[in-house]
């Protein structure tokens, strides 16, 4: 990577990706994003083919801590005082760490799972407006292993700079992909023998005696309306039971508990497949 280019003036049109972001987010970005944190810039460089970055924004103290990333032939990186970083951002920068993402081609929804018969987790994230909630959603599918995020028309980009950093990164790991509404995730569920299941105080099941199926398709709607009537007659509607006189949770939260339940049986597995071969791994003579 070429040398890092000090820059002092706010008004450098180098860093005109970087302005008033804050502002920005709420009307899109042209295909690109942005991401805050040592974490989040990690990942945006961990190789993934969707993502790429076009430049890098770094406190000068902040720059020998990422040589190990920003190494060899890749995108800019400008180094600018933290005074300098939050008159263009707009808000005060306290990490010393900005970088534009670039967003590559979404995928068709079908091709971000398994195919059938084999198991399958999906979350299916309906009129989700609220940054925090989509971000910590996505760190709920990453924790949980969800082979992939679906969303409708309506629920708000997880590329957002907040819903990137709730999600501790995890929206720039955990595939995702969009459909044209609730109704087109339930085609989707019906063609790929995904079972849906809508998460709702009113549910005649209870998550803890629900026998998770092979393929699942979760679905979580807005706090307050929850999912349409129409969604929930095409699905199993699943609550998690309560306190009497109390039936309301955060979605994230709900979402949390729900992916738990329904990843247990496969994370279960995987981690004893794991600790045996550590085991046979470690009885084996490394000299033979």
């Amino acid at each position: 990577m070429p040398e890092p280019i000090a820059i002092d003036d706010p008004d450098d049109p180098r860093l005109c990706a970087y302005r008033a972001v804050r502002e920005r987010d709420l009307v899109g970005r042209q295909g690109r994003f942005i991401v805050e944190g040592e974490v989040t810039l990690r990942l945006l460089f961990s190789g993934s083919a969707r993502f790429a970055a076009e430049s890098v924004l770094l406190a000068p103290e902040r720059w020998p801590g990422f040589a190990d990333v920003l190494r060899g032939d890749g995108p800019p990186v400008y180094l600018a005082g933290k005074d300098v970083m939050s008159a263009v951002a707009g808000f005060p920068i306290h990490r010393g760490v900005l970088a534009v993402g670039l967003r590559g081609m979404e995928p068709p929804p079908e091709s971000l799972i398994p195919p059938a018969p084999a198991p399958a987790l999906v979350v299916g994230l309906v009129g989700l407006t609220n940054h925090d909630n989509v971000g910590g959603l996505f760190r709920n599918a990453a924790a949980f292993a969800a082979d992939a995020v679906w969303l409708d028309a309506e629920a708000c980009d997880p590329l957002y700079r907040k819903a990137i950093r709730v999600s501790a990164g995890a929206a720039l790991t955990v595939p995702f992909a969009r459909a044209a509404s609730g109704a087109a995730l339930l085609d989707l569920a019906e063609r790929h023998a995904l079972t849906p299941l809508a998460l709702t105080p009113s549910g005649s099941e209870t998550l803890d005696a629900l026998d998770p199926p092979s393929r699942t398709l979760l679905l979580l709607g807005t706090e307050g309306p929850g999912l349409p009537e129409s969604l929930m007659t095409r699905a199993r509607r699943v609550r998690i039971a309560m306190a009497p006189g109390f039936d309301s949770l955060n979605v994230a939260t709900a979402g949390a508990i729900a992916l738990h339940h329904l990843a247990g049986q496969r994370l279960a597995a995987e981690a004893e497949l794991s600790r045996a071969f550590r085991a046979l791994s470690g009885s084996v003579d490394p000299d033979l």
